[in-house]
């Protein structure tokens, strides 16, 4: 009956399918042409209006593209930033922010001789929380900013209680970080695609995959996936499953399918990691568990993601994947969102510090300490 009722509101749209509700007063036929043309009009001008306020507003959240404060007058237009080590110990070349992001003014090292003359710094917390490297030593030269980056989820982050009152932004994946930036993000169209291709079962012969490689009996996403295989089959991939192509990555796996498991590791606000972003650049429908629909709701729109909570069992989970692949037109319910957006994964770690020499360009007179650095990353 749940699932009938679900259908029902697809197919419908929420809306009432009575008889009374489909009747509507009559209007003489001299009067209903003046009518139309003028209803057609406005719904066409209203229907333009929406998309550019849908477009500018990318789901209410602070685009990760746009400076959120403007330049103050007669400033240098250079900064120089300092990355004090790299993430996770593996070295990377750092980008040319300009030529890549067209994000001018950005001068990045990783030279610490360069500390005296940085505008700021740029420390991950792995490496600064677990002693492979010490914060610095010598006096913060006046006005530079030093940097929180951290981009794992609060069950994995240890240690902020020693950083109170250290650093002068943050920069995470929370919207509500001083530097935000997600792991992916949807880019309006400036011409929505009239038509999308259809997931076709040649295209995409198999249903469900997940590729997971931190499996832990303790997750709750292992528990769901448990009680999930009951009912459906899962391909898996990782360490916990087969092996990946050699010749293939996950997103070239996940074109082969029409669903794929973005569950996270832990659940969060705003927790929303590659898993989900890979799977819509592979062009599946992803099945999350993470923070609530709500949550992912602010990133995407709510037909782009089914979400395990929208249904009361993984049995009915599972019947209604099997429904949809029966069904290619309530399928493209969850895929007509394409035409008016394009995805966009996050580039590690190069599109962070280009972000980050942007919105510094923006607080050269911000000079306030964050003293509150666990309560609010951990709220």
């Amino acid at each position: 009956m749940e699932i009938t009722q679900r259908l029902t509101q697809w197919v419908t749209g929420g809306r009432s399918t009575s008889p009374r509700a489909a009747k509507r007063p009559g209007l003489r036929r001299s009067k209903t042409r003046r009518v139309t043309v003028l209803r057609t009009s406005c719904f066409a001008a209203l229907g333009g209006a929406l998309f550019f306020l849908l477009g500018v507003c990318l789901l209410n959240l602070p685009d990760p593209r746009q400076q959120p404060f403007p330049l103050t007058e007669g400033e240098p237009r250079d900064v120089t930033l300092l990355l004090w080590t790299h993430p996770f110990g593996r070295y990377r070349r750092l980008p040319d922010c300009e030529a890549r992001f067209g994000i001018r003014g950005c001068v990045l090292t990783d030279d610490r001789r360069m500390y005296p003359g940085a505008d700021a710094i740029i420390m991950h917390h792995r490496e600064i929380t677990t002693n492979a490297t010490a914060l610095p030593s010598d006096p913060r030269p006046r006005g530079q900013k030093w940097i929180w980056m951290n981009f794992e989820s609060p069950s994995h982050t240890r240690g902020l209680r020693q950083f109170e009152g250290v650093f002068n932004l943050t920069m995470t994946y929370r919207a509500d970080s001083d530097i935000f930036l997600p792991y992916g993000y949807l880019v309006p169209r400036l011409l929505p695609h009239a038509n999308t291709p259809p997931h076709t079962r040649p295209r995409r012969p198999h249903l469900l995959a997940w590729v997971i490689s931190n499996w832990s009996e303790s997750q709750a996403r292992v528990a769901y996936y448990r009680r999930l295989v009951n009912y459906v089959d899962v391909d898996v991939f990782g360490r916990a499953g087969m092996p990946l192509p050699e010749d293939s990555t996950v997103v070239r796996t996940v074109r082969r399918y029409l669903f794929y498991l973005a569950l996270e590791n832990s659940q969060h606000p705003d927790y929303i990691t590659e898993k989900l972003w890979n799977s819509l650049l592979a062009g599946a429908v992803p099945v999350v568990l993470g923070p609530p629909r709500e949550n992912y709701e602010r990133f995407l729109p709510p037909e782009a993601f089914i979400h395990v909570d929208d249904f009361p069992s993984p049995r009915l989970l599972a019947q209604y994947l099997l429904l949809l692949r029966r069904s290619p037109a309530l399928l493209q319910r969850h895929l007509v969102w394409r035409r008016s957006y394009s995805v966009h994964l996050t580039a590690f770690w190069a599109e962070h510090y280009c972000t980050a020499c942007r919105v510094v360009r923006n607080h050269r007179l911000r000079t306030n300490t964050i003293t509150n650095l666990q309560r609010w990353f951990e709220s």
